[in-house]
């Protein structure tokens, strides 16, 4: 147990998963040693997410779409291989239940660094295809931070192509599916988050926005049993021209800075890509104004929160 002087506590279940607690409250439970079948793309994933006055903001394995786990780093085209889970999209096929389900593994955990209000991880992975062999190799940092507003959850990662070929990274838009670019850092919210509110600079809606670029997006939603709203914003940190988001607001609620949302990206063998983001998970309906002050003041941050340990 690594418990720094601001009211943070992080457990590790070895072998299993890590929990941060902030005085009593759980914000969020990494699990790295996911015990799911091969068909659902076993991967490192967070949840539950919390506020921090203790509200649910993420939802784990729904029936509509088991491999749906928190927030997780997903990707369902990666040349022939899919590290999302469940059926994959092809152009002239539709969604087929191939072979195909790779999984992320955890090699270990390279440094953990607690400070007074926050607490950053460096982890080792390797994504391994369906046939058993080795992909990529990847870096991955995060952490968080509490502040004012919320706390907020800091993602890094690079990953490097150790296949020794060539690997397209898409997504089932690439391959002909409208409006379907998912993949990349992908939350899922709780059942009560659907019909939500959708906030980006200038706009605010619903499902209309799926695909709109921007730099930050927010989902605001409602919880079950208490009059209360929660608010997550996400800011995409990796830097370069807008993302586009794939975003649903009205049958579920989810959220996914897409970085291959509509353009196919080949990876040579190794070369390596790298993605930066930050989410900021607070208590109430910020609404429009009160995001574009989250995301303008979280620009940036993940770099504050992941330093090079």
């Amino acid at each position: 147990m690594i418990e720094p002087t601001g009211g943070l506590r992080l457990t590790d279940e070895r072998g299993r998963g890590l929990t941060l607690a902030h005085d009593g409250t759980d914000l969020f439970r990494y699990v790295y040693g996911p015990w799911d079948p091969r068909l659902e793309s076993p991967r490192p994933y967070f949840h539950p997410l919390r506020t921090l006055s203790g509200r649910l903001v993420s939802l784990y394995r729904p029936w509509d779409h088991v491999w749906h786990k928190g927030i997780a780093w997903s990707l369902p085209n990666v040349g022939a291989q899919n590290f999302w889970g469940g059926v994959t999209y092809y152009r002239d096929r539709g969604y087929v239940q191939a072979d195909n389900n790779g999984s992320t593994v955890h090699n270990g955990f390279d440094a953990i660094e607690t400070g007074e209000d926050r607490v950053a991880v460096r982890e080792s992975l390797t994504w391994v295809a369906s046939t058993g062999e080795p992909w990529f190799t990847e870096r991955r940092g995060f952490g968080a931070l509490v502040g004012p507003d919320g706390w907020t959850l800091a993602f890094t990662t690079e990953f490097t192509n150790v296949s020794g070929a060539t690997v397209p990274i898409g997504s089932p838009t690439t391959e002909g599916r409208p409006n379907a670019g998912y993949g990349g850092l992908f939350w899922r919210g709780p059942r009560s988050f659907s019909n939500g509110r959708v906030y980006m600079e200038g706009r605010s809606g619903g499902d209309e926005l799926m695909g709109e670029r921007g730099g930050w997006l927010a989902y605001s939603g409602d919880h079950d049993e208490e009059d209360a709203s929660s608010t997550l914003v996400f800011v995409d940190d990796s830097g370069g021209a807008p993302v586009r988001w794939f975003v649903r607001s009205g049958v579920y609620a989810c959220v996914c800075p897409a970085p291959f949302f509509d353009v196919v990206r080949p990876v040579e063998p190794g070369a390596s890509l790298s993605f930066r983001y930050a989410v900021t998970i607070a208590d109430g309906d910020t609404g429009p104004d009160g995001a574009a002050r989250i995301a303008a003041a979280t620009a940036g941050i993940t770099s504050t929160i992941i330093k090079e340990l």
